[in-house]
């Protein structure tokens, strides 16, 4: 098994990361494309992004792996000789269950140890990749910005020998009050030795540029400014294309760069201090006299005032201090309307206006402090989930593993056919489940567990099933079950198959037990049609159905029946059974069991009232396929075929 699975592991590994990794370069193109970055750099961006998509093609390539492994057995009737031997299908996974659980602890190992170097590295590139100057591509026709400070305008230009025609250059780079425009006939550009400047040359030209901020000073009407022509020139612009790299220890610090102790510090660390900070906004909501009037369910402590001295020696507080800061002591809850409507109706309004701005104030102040903290917890969110993901990898692994595996002996098809369109399916469906569960979980809709465990959540019910079924030999894609379980749902249905005349038969038909067999049915058939030519009242329908009972021995009498005329040579015997129709028999027959849940659905009229009328229009099929079957005619005379004659 281990000789089977692994080759076909490794392969499938290195198609799905280069997938993956295709995925990465297209959406990262735009970044790269015109920068002039060594070949060195854009490998070591690839490799650092490769190790970065092992999490994402680890599961798709074990889940594709075995498949193939157990299809390929079942195409080649191995699994069914080792079956046939007396070995389970549990036995022949257990060296590759060994191998996932040593692969699963790898990766654990690799997402905390190995994963966050590279993600730090490889987005610090990225971001050092995206801070380096492109490279200069003058386009003809349409002005060009990539230059900091200058925006140039070329109407052609001679490809082979890098000349400009009919140049404009707007320089803004002391500021749009002191724009510079330059016109030339034709010039070059080149760059210098060291990378850091571009060196412009200029044929037969105009500069035109304001002097506001020179020593002329101020604006006005009569602002000046300086006009020059030229016929040779040469501007030096400040542009660095050199590929500078920036410090990786900022990446290091962020969420992708921690291990597991160094995320839990980082949230324990950030969680203490929400703590502390809402308790300290709670204390002072408490403990804030709002209006004037403090909390009463708080003890006052009387505010300290600056007082005077009186002739007696005896202080008094002063008046402006006592106007600022109320002495008011609460006893019970104040009685805000009674106090509102005893006013006149010019203060009434001047108490709703200081009320409505300084509930403003105190809304506008809490929402800042809010939002000072929803920093904090999206950090604790995104760390733990960043933590989580060094969990759920593994237990995605062994998923896909007990998915890929009984699916494979199930469906019993090897190759990258069947096997490739299950496992691309499969694997969306847990793209979209993972990565609805991440957004929940990043914008605080869920608890982060349970956004990060989601996709395992739903998806190990689904390898539990397929295991369970593949361990018992269930055909889980006989399509004939399905059919006929919809058929029974619906109501539909089936065709009864023409008998042919039998070359071998294994047992006779006695022609006189046939025709008793066949009246005997023909008398039940009629006495049902009896029966269910009566009217079937709302109530007898809900309660008790439509004799179940008597329609299932019914059917089975008359399958009975046409399996033994099958065997018959007499050919109106067997044309005969082969115009009966089959006998269905539908839930909607009797759809509760039981006679409470008819009355509940008396009670519900919609629901009853659709059934019902739905049942008689079946019941209505039913009388007429009874009322067949109790009209036919019994062959009198025998009209058999020797089988020698026949051949």
């Amino acid at each position: 098994m281990l000789k089977s699975f692994v080759p076909l592991f490794v392969m499938t590994f290195f198609i799905c990361l280069f997938i993956v990794l295709m995925q990465f370069l297209w959406k990262y193109i735009h970044e790269l494309v015109g920068k002039g970055l060594s070949i060195d750099v854009i490998a070591e961006l690839f490799f650092y992004a490769a190790l970065t998509m092992i999490p994402l093609a680890l599961p798709l390539a074990i889940l594709l792996a075995s498949l193939m492994t157990f299809g390929n057995l079942g195409e080649n009737f191995e699994l069914t000789a080792m079956k046939a031997s007396g070995i389970s299908l549990i036995r022949v996974m257990k060296p590759l269950t060994v191998l996932m659980v040593i692969i699963s602890i790898a990766a654990f190992f690799f997402q905390n140890d190995v994963l966050p170097v590279a993600q730090a590295k490889m987005y610090t590139l990225l971001y050092s990749i995206r801070q380096k100057s492109p490279e200069l591509e003058i386009p003809e026709g349409v002005f060009y910005d990539q230059i900091p400070g200058y925006n140039l305008f070329v109407k052609s230009k001679n490809r082979d020998t890098g000349t400009l025609y009919d140049i404009m250059i707007y320089d803004i780079s002391k500021g749009f009050d002191n724009a510079g425009v330059i016109l030339a006939d034709s010039g070059k550009l080149a760059t210098s030795a060291d990378n850091t400047h571009l060196v412009l040359t200029l044929w037969k030209g105009e500069q035109f540029e304001n002097l506001r901020d020179q020593r002329f000073g101020g604006g006005g009407a009569s602002m000046p400014y300086r006009r020059e022509s030229f016929s040779y020139k040469e501007i030096l612009l400040k542009f660095d294309a050199n590929f500078n790299r920036m410090d990786e220890q900022g990446m290091r610090n962020q969420y992708v760069g921690k291990n597991i102790a160094q995320l839990q510090h980082t949230i324990d660390s950030v969680g203490h201090r929400i703590d502390s900070i809402g308790t300290g906004y709670g204390k002072e909501i408490v403990q804030t006299a709002f209006f004037g009037v403090p909390n009463m369910n708080i003890p006052a402590s009387r505010p300290q005032i600056t007082s005077t001295q009186q002739e007696d020696g005896k202080e008094e507080p002063q008046e402006a201090e006592i106007e600022k800061i109320p002495d008011v002591k609460m006893d019970r809850p104040l009685n805000v309307d009674s106090i509102f409507h005893s006013t006149t109706s010019g203060r009434a309004m001047n108490y709703l206006n200081l009320a409505l701005v300084k509930a403003r104030r105190y809304l506008g102040e809490y929402q800042y402090k809010g939002l000072m903290m929803d920093d904090d917890r999206r950090s604790i969110r995104r760390h733990a989930i960043e933590l989580q993901k060094k969990f759920t990898l593994s237990f995605a692994c062994i998923i896909f593993f007990f998915i890929g595996a009984p699916l494979g002996a199930i469906i019993r098809k090897g190759g990258l056919g069947m096997p490739l369109v299950i496992s691309v399916f499969l694997f969306i469906f847990y793209y979209i489940i993972d990565n609805t569960g991440y957004k929940l979980a990043r914008d605080g809709k869920i608890d982060v567990w349970a956004g990060m465990w989601l996709s395992s959540a739903v998806l190990l019910p689904l390898g539990i099933f397929f295991t369970y079924k593949a361990v018992r030999d269930s055909a889980v894609f006989n399509a004939d079950a399905y059919r006929n379980l919809v058929r029974r749902l619906f109501g539909l249905r089936e065709s009864r198959t023409a008998l042919m005349m039998k070359e071998v038969r294994i047992e006779e038909c006695d022609q006189a037990k046939a025709i008793e067999m066949v009246t005997q049915l023909k008398a039940n058939a009629a006495e049902m049609a009896a029966t269910l030519a009566q009217k079937m009242s709302y109530k007898q329908y809900l309660l008790y159905g439509m004799r179940c009972d008597d329609l299932h021995n019914l059917s089975a009498e008359l399958e009975n029946t046409v399996s033994y005329i099958s065997n018959t040579t007499d050919l109106e015997l067997l044309n005969m059974a082969s115009a009966w129709p089959t006998l269905p028999t539908l839930w909607i027959y009797r759809p509760f069991p039981s006679k409470w849940m008819g009355m509940l659905a008396m009670i519900l009229f919609p629901i009853g009232i659709a059934l019902y009328l739905a049942a008689l229009l079946e019941r209505k099929h039913l009388l007429k396929d009874l009322r067949s079957i109790a009209d036919t005619k019994i062959p009198e005379t025998p009209n058999k075929v020797d089988n020698h004659e026949h051949d």
